[in-house]
């Protein structure tokens, strides 16, 4: 048996990036992948890789910041594939290189929006689904940024913050229903939020001494802890919060 078989899967910003590479590994290992983000070209772009390959999946078009499009992407989830076992909330924007008092409202709200009332409003559509289905498991894609402090990324870092407090409290919520809830931290990894940085040779190598391992990460390595806490492999796993930066974090 396939580590997912027989579950079916909802990630968040799953055309690019980290999501997209838990929409391929997750079909790679048996889930029926439901894909939504803002893109509607690269979710079905993945989707149609995932087809291809003889797995199932829908592309689901909107944005986590509308109430409406939430219930919609799980209704159509369960209404497609019959049942809903795995929230993964990695649908995210980020905001950097400004002090707190030089961030204006708008960026403000605009992070804690997406990256946190985003993920209540999934989890919220989810849980009902979740418990019909006799339990599942949410993982929310958090960041370093939520466990230390990095300069110039105020609105980033506090949204990030309140997913892992927001983590904690579903865990606790709906530990009696068999339902999971855990955050994973990532450093930098190779996404197009992080293309500006990556692809600037002098800051990269700035950015690299503060990283023991030396490197970036990828979106598949991100995507191998996910499948771990979203399978019944983690399954005594639940309120628990994942760095995964390469050492960043450890000093």
């Amino acid at each position: 048996m396939k580590r997912l078989d027989g579950k079916v899967s909802l990630i968040t910003g799953g055309g690019t990036g980290i999501g997209a590479a838990c929409a391929r590994v997750f079909a790679q290992e048996g889930a029926t992948v439901v894909i939504t983000g803002r893109r509607k070209d690269a979710l079905e772009q993945v989707a149609k890789e995932i087809e291809t390959a003889k797995g199932r999946a829908l592309a689901v078009a909107g944005s986590v910041t509308d109430e409406a499009h939430a219930q919609s992407a799980v209704a159509q989830a369960v209404r497609t594939f019959g049942t809903l076992n795995v929230l993964v909330n990695n649908a995210g924007a980020g905001a950097f290189g400004k002090l707190l008092h030089e961030t204006d409202e708008a960026t403000w709200n605009e992070m804690l929006a997406i990256n946190l009332t985003g993920a209540y409003r999934m989890i919220k559509a989810a849980v009902p689904e979740m418990i019909k289905a006799g339990g599942g498991s949410i993982v929310n894609v958090s960041s370093i940024a939520s466990l230390v402090g990095i300069p110039m990324t105020a609105a980033y870092s506090a949204s990030k913050g309140g997913m892992d407090a927001l983590t904690r409290c579903v865990a606790m919520d709906y530990a009696q229903q068999k339902i999971r809830c855990n955050s994973v931290c990532p450093g930098l990894v190779d996404t197009p939020m992080a293309s500006g940085l990556i692809n600037n040779p002098e800051a990269l190598s700035q950015i690299m001494t503060a990283y023991p391992l030396g490197r970036h990460g990828t979106p598949e390595e991100v995507a191998k802890l996910i499948l771990y806490l979203a399978s019944d492999e983690s399954a005594w796993v639940t309120g628990s919060i994942f760095p995964i930066d390469g050492g960043m974090t450890a000093h």
